[in-house]
């Protein structure tokens, strides 16, 4: 089976989508390692930092969409903090992630799942109600017994309630929402 070369892998469409929805200039990273040196998470991704972006360089769309690594990633900035041309790496994993989750390209369904269930929670009551965002998690993960140990503790200190905390600007959140929406329709 004949090797792919890069002139036929190379989707120049993608790059410039990462470019400009992370405004960033990706063409600066010379691959020195040094986000994938300080990331605290990268033992547990596929490709380490700057193995995704010199995937997302050489334009190979499906295997940058398809990395575990981008859902995995903890968004501390610290590949960020350290590059040495000042790339937001944190930047162009999330716009990484944005886009898998457009193109339901989604490699980790339970964070995804789990990123699912906070929007909505946060959409429906102008803030994360706790419970429900776990309720929500629990029906579309089956993850039933994940972190119950934990509830009793904070329903004692008051961490989480029954019902959603009333705030104001709650159509407002909405409206950011059916904005965000119809800008990407």
């Amino acid at each position: 089976m004949p090797a792919t070369t890069l002139t036929n892998s190379y989707d120049a469409a993608f790059v410039a989508e990462v470019r400009r929805e992370s405004e960033q200039n990706l063409a600066l990273c010379y691959q020195c390692g040094n986000c994938t040196a300080g990331c605290p998470v990268s033992f547990a991704y596929d490709f380490p930092v700057n193995q995704i972006m010199y995937l997302v360089q050489t334009g190979r769309k499906m295997e940058a969409l398809t990395s575990h690594a981008i859902w995995l990633c903890a968004s501390c900035e610290t590949c960020t903090t350290r590059c040495p041309n000042d790339i937001d790496v944190a930047r162009v994993m999330d716009v990484l992630r944005h886009m898998a989750r457009r193109e339901n390209l989604v490699a980790e369904h339970s964070i995804h799942a789990f990123w699912n269930s906070f929007l909505s929670s946060v959409e429906r009551y102008g803030r994360v109600f706790e419970l429900g965002l776990m309720a929500s998690y629990i029906g579309k993960t089956g993850r039933v017994l994940t972190d119950a140990d934990l509830a009793p503790v904070a329903l004692r200190k008051g961490k989480l309630t029954f019902k959603p905390h009333d705030i104001h600007g709650v159509a407002e959140v909405r409206d950011i929402f059916k904005r965000y929406r119809e800008h990407r329709s």
